[in-house]
């Protein structure tokens, strides 16, 4: 059976119902993955499964151990956990046959939670993937859409009792480039930084880019001032000091959007396609070309 990621915590929570006996958890996020696993062994350990035996499948692994952990006894009495984890994703002939015969015999007492990577639409066939899916719980933890990213940025300040305008939002998912261990961390700290309620872009952005000299607000500041030398100045500081590129995409855009530029959100659409490789170009040329069209722009259509 089929479970979203968000609806784990819901499933786990339920005291009416017992917990299933067998959890597979696959995907391309590793801070999904981890927190998945992690919210189904304190769930386990509430429930008395108080002995937790790891298991990790490397090339010299014996399935054996498997069906072994399986049919020992808590030797504290209880209900056991086996953590089986396959960092390949591959178990191989034997260890697919392995995992079929398992399915077929795990008994009471017993719970597994088996961890995967990503895996492939060919290996999600397969036989052995199969009989884990008949068999348990499927939990797919892969990285939100970018166009998500501000609303699981906003969840995860809901959960320490934050909140940040759609424009911050932006800014951070922009500033993470997708890479939610990042943005989990930036999420930390403005719990460590702020005190519960509203977090304002400025003090976003502060705690986002508190070690870069060259930062995104010098950038809004003179495109807002329609100061293209200090907006030239900026863009080359961000270029050598490696800013990520789709935050100072951001950065414009936002200001396209602000004075109503058709033509400019045209560029920074392409540009955009630019990031993503999937037309050619030099962005930082076309940052600088957007630039100008902005501060021209600005000057005639000044934002209210």
């Amino acid at each position: 059976m089929l479970l979203r990621p968000e609806q784990l915590s819901a499933h786990l929570a339920r005291s009416d119902k017992p917990l299933a006996s067998l959890y597979v958890v696959h995907g391309d996020e590793p801070l999904l993955t981890i927190e998945a696993g992690d919210a189904i062994r304190a769930a386990a350990k509430q429930r008395g499964f108080g002995e937790r035996e790891v298991l990790i499948v490397g090339p010299r692994f014996r399935w054996e151990e498997l069906f072994a952990a399986g049919g020992n006894l808590s030797l504290f009495g209880g209900d056991k956990l086996i953590d089986l984890r396959i960092p390949s994703g591959k178990p191989g002939r034997e260890g697919g046959e392995a995992l079929q015969r398992y399915c077929k015999k795990s008994g009471p007492g017993v719970m597994t939670l088996i961890t995967l990577p990503k895996l492939d639409w060919t290996t999600k066939k397969a036989a052995w993937f199969t009989a884990l899916s008949n068999a348990g719980m499927i939990l797919e933890c892969n990285a939100p859409p970018l166009a998500q990213l501000p609303a699981w940025l906003a969840e995860r300040l809901k959960r320490q009792q934050q909140t940040a305008s759609r424009e911050a939002l932006e800014f951070i998912a922009a500033h993470v480039e997708g890479n939610l261990l990042a943005a989990h961390q930036e999420i930390q700290k403005l719990g460590l930084l702020h005190p519960p309620g509203e977090i304002s872009l400025k003090q976003v952005s502060d705690a986002v880019l508190n070690v870069s000299r060259y930062d995104i607000e010098d950038l809004r500041e003179a495109l807002k001032n329609h100061d293209l030398p200090r907006c030239v100045r900026t863009l080359d500081g961000l270029k050598s000091e490696g800013a990520a590129l789709p935050l100072v995409l951001w950065a414009l855009a936002n200001e396209a959007r602000a004075i109503k530029s058709i033509r400019a959100l045209q560029q920074a659409a392409r540009i955009d396609r630019i990031i993503k490789g999937v037309a050619s170009g030099d962005a930082w040329d076309e940052f600088l070309q957007l630039a100008l069209r902005l501060t021209g722009m600005a000057n005639r259509h000044p934002a209210s």
